[in-house]
């Protein structure tokens, strides 16, 4: 007895769907992916320019800590004999002191702006991570409906899509939705 096996999809309208879909999600995801790595390379930046900030901001508090003490000195050690080179060095030193607490608020606060933008930046960049992995899934579900040929897996792909479509919507419309329950399962 001889079983002939068709190569052909019984479900044609079914297989045109699975198609249509994997390659809409594939495009999109194509461009969430452009958009994300702008975003992690910005984040790259921010990062940096925070801590290059927070350690000329701790620079600045050593070196004011450096006059201050030194300043004490002079004070301590002239008190005696009070001459015009210990107040001349006092002036300078008082300078210095004057200027370095001016820099320090701004540097501290402009090392906070530069994290703030790095996490800023992660929201969108944790929206095109959970866009990926939903397309992906989706995609991976698409093609088993093709194989099986089942609606019902396609349906499921298609929810799994919508979702990452409207994460990497989000990512790119600069949208406040963050996934904290999926991003803490997998973070």
């Amino acid at each position: 007895m001889e079983i002939e096996v068709s190569a052909e999809a019984k479900n044609k309208r079914l297989n045109k769907a699975v198609a249509i879909t994997v390659v809409i999600l594939s495009v999109f995801t194509g461009l969430c992916n452009i958009k994300d790595e702008n975003i992690v390379q910005a984040m790259q930046q921010a990062k940096a320019d925070s801590v290059d900030r927070w350690g000329e901001y701790q620079a600045t508090r050593t070196k004011l800590h450096i006059a201050e003490t030194a300043r004490t000195q002079i004070q301590v050690i002239g008190a005696d004999k009070p001459s015009e080179a210990a107040n001349a060095a006092l002036r300078t030193i008082d300078e210095e002191i004057a200027k370095y607490r001016k820099e320090t608020p701004k540097l501290a606060a402009d090392a906070k702006g530069y994290a703030d933008q790095y996490d800023a930046l992660n929201v969108h960049d944790d929206q095109f991570d959970a866009s990926d992995a939903l397309i992906s899934t989706a995609i991976s579900m698409a093609a088993v409906a093709a194989l099986v040929e089942s609606l019902g897996l396609l349906s499921g792909a298609w929810l799994f899509g919508a979702f990452g479509i409207f994460m990497g919507v989000c990512g790119f419309a600069g949208l406040a939705f963050h996934p904290d329950i999926l991003s803490n399962f997998l973070g």
